[in-house]
This record gives structure tokens, C-alpha cells and sequence, in this order.
């Protein structure tokens, strides 16, 4: 079963009062913010197992910056 589209969602919030509105803001302000932070430990975790797994080598700043120049 769908959801409600994105159209409707909107026309919905519009008829919430105004501290309602702000209130629903700051929920997906948060949701988003954490669902951020789950991406980027996420990542790490892949990326630190893709290291110990020998899949990518570490290198410092300065062979980073090396390789980033035009």
C-alpha cells in the first residue's frame, strides 16, 4: 500500500498550526541529523574493514595532496 505522495504530505502540513509546523521541522531536522551520522559511521566501519582487509592502503597528507594537484 502507498503512502501518501509528496503533494499531499505538504498540503497536509499546511493545514497543522504553526507551532505544529515548526515542531514537525524540528523531528525531521533531527531525523535527518541522525540518519547523517548513522551514514558516516557506516562508512567508516567500511572503510576500516576494506583496510585491515588490504583493500586500500593508507598514505599520508602529504601523498594525498600530491595525488589531489592538478
Amino acid at each position: 500500500m502507498a503512502g501518501p505522495g509528496f503533494a499531499e504530505l505538504l498540503d497536509a502540513v499546511d493545514q497543522l498550526p504553526e507551532g505544529d509546523q515548526r515542531t514537525l521541522v524540528e523531528i525531521v531536522q533531527r531525523r535527518l541529523a541522525e540518519a547523517g551520522r548513522a551514514r558516516i559511521i557506516r562508512e567508516a566501519e567500511e572503510a576500516r574493514l576494506a583496510y585491515l582487509g588490504g583493500e586500500i592502503q593508507g598514505k599520508t597528507a602529504s601523498e594525498i595532496m600530491d595525488a589531489t594537484e592538478p
